[in-house]
């Protein structure tokens, strides 16, 4: 279950977050995530020790990066040329920035793993979730050990594609046609999220396994930043999250 927390203002899910383990999808409350010290101000707030905070360059890539150890002299890592990252280490924070975009969180806590990953268009038509997931596999882990976390998201409430992407994703993911689109009015509508989750289906992590977030990122202007509301190339964003407490 994604649930939210007031006095943290971020929602989370209760599938991963215990003693072990942090992980969460802020609100607008907290602030814009390009501007990197509101996420900071985040961690010291709540007294979250960390030794990296590591930042995804987000090309709308399927690149994955590996983090194998700590790199005590730089507090903050950017990875470049990355939509995602997996590590084992302890205190160490992935974050993803989304404003529309579907952030993946994923645990294996039998191994200590934990990832993220960023999905615009791009990366969901190409399959980022199953990529991230057979690196988990290719790290030790397990399928039916993993556990994954859909964030907020545009929904198929407000994602109108044209007439070529629509295309692009039928060609690509036809089976799933009558769960991923709509049309309104003439215009086709894509759920991101959805595809997303039917991805990691396929790939056979379990459904009670995998945590969805219900909202859509446009319409609830009061809790979240959308690049397709702010319609300007300056938009807000939101930071998402997830690392392995010391």
């Amino acid at each position: 279950m994604i649930i939210y927390n007031s006095d943290l203002k971020i929602f989370y899910s209760t599938l991963i977050n215990d003693s072990h383990y942090f992980s969460g999808f802020s609100s607008k409350e907290l602030g814009s995530a390009r501007e990197t010290e509101n996420i900071f101000k985040f961690f010291s707030a709540n007294n979250i020790s960390f030794e990296n905070l590591v930042l995804l360059n987000q090309i709308h890539s399927t690149n994955i990066a590996i983090q194998p150890r700590l790199i005590p002299s730089d507090r903050i890592i950017n990875l470049e040329d990355s939509d995602g990252v997996i590590t084992k280490n302890a205190g160490v924070i992935l974050v993803i920035r989304n404003a529309d975009c579907v952030p993946l969180l994923f645990v294996d806590k039998s191994t200590g793993s934990i990832g993220i990953s960023h999905q615009g268009w791009r990366g969901s038509l190409k399959n980022m979730a199953a990529k991230m997931l057979k690196t988990f596999l290719d790290q030790g882990s397990k399928v039916e050990n993993l556990v994954c976390s859909i964030g907020p998201a545009i929904g198929s409430c407000c994602y109108d594609i044209d007439d070529d992407r629509y295309y692009d994703f039928l060609n690509q993911y036809y089976g799933y046609s009558d769960k991923i689109f709509i049309k309104k009015k003439g215009r086709w509508y894509l759920s991101l999220a959805q595809l997303n989750y039917l991805q990691l289906i396929e790939a056979k992590v379990q459904r009670d396994k995998i945590d969805y977030f219900p909202f859509c990122t446009k319409c609830d202007s009061k809790r979240f930043f959308s690049r397709r509301r702010s319609k300007t190339k300056k938009f807000e964003e939101m930071f998402n999250f997830i690392v392995k407490l010391k």
